[in-house]
């Protein structure tokens, strides 16, 4: 097994989970916590898929997939911003609603044969460059290329602009926001629906880039859980994320690799022939997951990680707190 392939295969692969933590970063900094992230990518990549057999059209896939998961993030929203419901709750019911619609809507299409695909292509110079070049700019998707750029405008736009800077009161300091005039009930339905397309987009991406030709409910295998988790990992900082899932896309990658019959740094693979290591193996990425979510539930770890202060906290106007 070569390392370069593996890890160049673990960057697209992580390329899922940095859409998907991005999003999710951007409604949390809001204030509202979504635990609907698996079910809003299952609803991307079924109608990424669908649309493209339909259309042949790859990229009209994608801004539907978008469409599709902003639309049902709206859901959330509306329960947990207008009606200030429990936002845990609320986030597993549209996992649930998600998975659903998904399965009843995306029923056959794994039967739909091949389709057009999102292009690939290498950077000329930078995939020269030793060891960087064939693992990040050598035969990539468009769409991992578009997770570069995303990750240092995310990064700027949070810490280094006004809008960024309303994005951040509202997420800890609702009440104060409001004073000053920023509508903290807009700003929250919009950067749900922002975390919403983001995670179609993460969707779109399994079904036209990574993973393409088939859909199940299999076909995020829990990726919307970890990118969750990675949030917390990341203490809400999109360069952080773009670290942990580019680092858990590797793990994934080598996971897959690690069970097969194949050839690991020039020794005979001693794995294949032990099937309880690759159930153990596969576990580790969602036993990370959730020792991430026990340590972030603690209140005063929380703050120590930096989480927004006002995360989980429906906002009434005219009340005193947060």
């Amino acid at each position: 097994m070569d390392l370069t392939i593996v890890l160049q295969a673990g960057v697209a692969t992580g390329t899922v989970l940095l859409f998907a933590t991005i999003g999710e970063i951007f409604a949390e900094r809001a204030g509202i916590l979504n635990l609907g992230v698996e079910g809003m990518m299952l609803i991307g990549a079924m109608s990424a898929f669908s649309t493209t057999v339909a259309t042949g059209n790859p990229w009209l896939g994608l801004l539907v997939a978008m469409l599709a998961a902003g639309l049902i993030s709206q859901i959330h929203a509306f329960i947990t911003v207008t009606l200030q419901a429990d936002q845990v709750v609320s986030g597993l019911a549209l996992t649930f609603l998600g998975t659903g619609i998904s399965l009843v809507l995306g029923e056959g299409l794994s039967k739909a044969g091949t389709i057009s695909l999102l292009p690939k292509f290498s950077i000329p110079l930078l995939s020269h460059i030793p060891l960087i070049g064939p693992i990040f700019f050598t035969e990539q998707s468009v769409l991992v290329y578009v997770g570069y750029l995303m990750v240092p405008l995310a990064w700027y736009y949070i810490n280094h602009t006004r809008p960024g800077m309303h994005l951040r009161a509202v997420g800890e300091y609702p009440a104060a926001a409001d004073a000053l005039g920023i509508n903290v009930f807009f700003l929250r339905y919009f950067y749900v629906f922002v975390g919403g397309l983001l995670a179609g987009l993460a969707g779109a991406t399994i079904s036209l880039a990574i993973s393409p030709g088939w859909f199940s409910e299999l076909t995020t295998a829990g990726q919307g859980w970890i990118a969750i988790g990675l949030v917390i990992f990341a203490q809400w900082d999109p360069l952080r994320a773009a670290f942990g899932s580019y680092i858990f896309g590797a793990l994934r990658r080598l996971i897959l690799d690690i069970q097969g019959p194949t050839v690991i740094l020039g020794f005979s693979n001693p794995f294949f022939y032990n099937p309880y290591l690759g159930f153990f193996l596969e576990m580790v990425p969602y036993a990370f997951t959730i020792l991430v979510l026990v340590i972030g539930s603690r209140e005063a770890l929380r703050k120590r990680l930096g989480a927004p202060a006002a995360l989980g906290t429906p906002y009434i106007r005219g009340e005193r707190g947060l």
